[in-house]
């Protein structure tokens, strides 16, 4: 392949978001083949960040851009039809990274803390914690309103949870712009909670979608996906972390998300024990200690991203209605070499 002269991170179109242009140059060119799918790996963060500053989910973006080869100026119509103009904070505090200006304080305060003492002790044993109350049961109920309405069922009617909308995909539903979404993203406990745990607040929230799991029936099984990991497992991992909202309450039987508690401190001898050659992620992850984990409406729940974590099967009379959301920094590190 030839070598190819990319755009310049600080080029601007009609969006005056820096890095834009270059990221949508590197996706047709990698759409198109003329560059290697894992060019620019280094720039991932950055590239998720941009996203994040501007309020796109990653895989409609990049299905988008597969499937409708875009002009650069026909992808900032695009984000301008989804997400409206984008946040003039967010954006200037974006294009602060290629500016190097004014860069704001990024340590934490430490009053008004979310954590207590007993929750950091239990995330540094079991690798997750619970956050109680994080965000309010109306707007709980705001959000499962926006999911049902999306997908066309009714939160109270059975016969209607097994219809077969295109935005489903498998437990997941595909909406990632909503009012009822954004405000849950915005909640105080939440945000507070991720600068406690990244010990910063140059953080930024991503832009994700829901999930319904409804009970499994006799011609309806469980969709998964069950225990696995959303990043490299190569040692020693970095942090990283992953969040769940639970928008109605939920207990163990209820398709509970379920995890490996503490596993996060025992990935390197486990990895280590396994015969040589051996695939990790084919292993009886739930020969692990799998726990699924009941809680209630409002509660949010973050995990350290070394857990194994999944869904689990519904066998109760009620469906899983769940809001996915994390907040991560821009240089976060990632492994090199994924295993």
């Amino acid at each position: 392949m030839p070598d190819l002269a990319i755009t310049s991170s600080t080029e601007t179109g009609k969006l005056p978001v820096m890095h834009l242009k270059r990221y949508w140059h590197k996706s047709v060119l990698k759409r198109n083949n003329e560059i290697k799918p894992d060019a620019f790996t280094d720039e991932w963060t950055l590239d998720i960040t941009l996203l994040n500053a501007l309020g796109l989910g990653l895989e409609p973006t990049i299905q988008y851009i597969y499937l409708e080869n875009p002009s650069f100026e026909k992808f900032e119509d695009w984000i301008l039809q989804v997400t409206g103009e984008p946040e003039s904070e967010k954006i200037v505090r974006f294009n602060q990274l290629f500016t190097n200006d004014n860069i704001a304080e990024n340590s934490i305060t430490h009053s008004d803390n979310v954590l207590t003492s007993d929750d950091w002790d239990f995330w540094q044993r079991n690798g997750y914690v619970i956050i109680r109350n994080a965000v309010t049961r109306e707007c709980c109920d705001e959000a499962i309103e926006a999911l049902c309405d999306h997908i066309n069922i009714k939160r109270h009617d059975p016969a209607t949870w097994y219809n077969n909308h295109p935005a489903k995909q498998g437990i997941m539903v595909q909406l990632f712009q909503h009012p009822a979404l954004e405000q849950n993203r915005k909640a105080f406990k939440i945000r507070k909670a991720f600068e406690e745990i990244w010990n910063r607040t140059d953080i930024w929230v991503n832009t994700d979608r829901v999930g319904f799991n409804p009970p499994v029936t006799q011609s309806y099984a469980f969709q998964g996906p069950r225990l696995h990991w959303d990043s490299s497992i190569m040692p020693p991992m970095p942090l990283g972390t992953q969040g769940l909202l639970y928008l109605a309450d939920t207990a163990e039987n209820q398709g509970a998300f379920t995890l490996v508690p503490g596993f996060q401190n025992k990935l390197e001898d486990w990895l280590k024990s396994l015969p040589l050659g051996a695939d990790p992620r084919k292993q009886d992850l739930y020969a692990l200690g799998a726990k699924p984990i009941a809680a209630n409406a409002g509660d949010f729940i973050i995990w350290h991203h070394a857990l194994p974590h999944g869904s689990s099967p519904n066998t109760s009379a009620l469906p899983r209605f769940v809001q996915y959301i994390n907040y991560e920094p821009t240089g976060k590190q990632e492994s090199d070499i994924w295993l």
